[in-house]
């Protein structure tokens, strides 16, 4: 499997090290620099994976589908453009895997705190809210994760929003709390992220997943734990 990467930040390094330590090849690598050529670099690709910035996205999204390429987006804050997205990917037949979060850890996360919203639908005086703290460097404020609990929360607890505190500082490890307050009691739930290679190999899973061509459309994450890892 080559892959092109699109973006070469902090995250973008981390995967293309953990790329190359499981025997992959890392191609093209795409940044700000040579983003205009960014259709003809990702040619002869098996896959493209983008870790940039939400600017970004249409634009890469646009190159991946003209060079034929399946793309892992892994950027956040680009929930705006995802109709633009969908209709540049289902209109020329292009492959995408997106996500709020690659972490396999996350994604099982989101699973506990719906089974966990869902015994909370049933009691009474219990009032749902998420805290989500990250580094300073982070941009987007709520995080995609936190959006992404947010929906599950409203959805099985049928409730029409949910409060997010965001906290951006220093070097703070990427931290999501979903708690359930009342008067006698609070239940908690955190997912504490160590460092980015959880995300590298979330996004790498993701990239074998989508390779080949034979997936067309949009598919998130959560599709590919189903079919690869099946989770129910």
């Amino acid at each position: 499997m080559k892959i092109a990467l699109l973006g070469h930040g902090a995250m973008g390094r981390v995967l293309e090290e953990t790329a190359r330590a499981a025997g992959l090849e890392v191609g093209a690598i795409v940044t700000s620099a040579n983003a205009a050529d960014a259709s003809r670099l990702l040619r002869g690709h098996t896959v493209a994976i983008d870790f940039s910035a939400p600017g970004g996205v249409l634009a890469h999204v646009e190159a991946a589908v003209a060079a034929g390429v399946p793309l892992v987006q892994g950027t956040t804050g680009w929930q705006r453009e995802e109709p633009e997205v969908r209709k540049i990917v289902d209109a020329r037949g292009g492959s995408l895997v997106y996500g709020a979060n690659f972490s396999i850890g996350v994604n099982l996360f989101y699973r506990l705190v719906a089974s966990a919203a869902r015994l909370f639908r049933r009691s009474h005086g219990y009032d749902p809210f998420i805290e989500e703290a990250h580094h300073a460097r982070k941009r987007d404020a709520p995080s995609g994760t936190a959006l992404a609990l947010r929906s599950i929360l409203m959805r099985e607890l049928d409730v029409e929003t949910v409060p997010i505190a965001s906290t951006r500082a220093g070097s703070i490890p990427g931290t999501h709390r979903v708690g359930f307050d009342s008067a006698a009691d609070q239940v908690l739930l955190v997912h504490t992220a160590h460092s980015r290679t959880g995300f590298a190999a979330g996004a790498l899973l993701a990239a074998s997943w989508i390779a080949g061509g034979t997936r067309r459309g949009m598919h998130a994450f959560t599709d590919v734990l189903d079919d690869i890892l099946e989770v129910t």
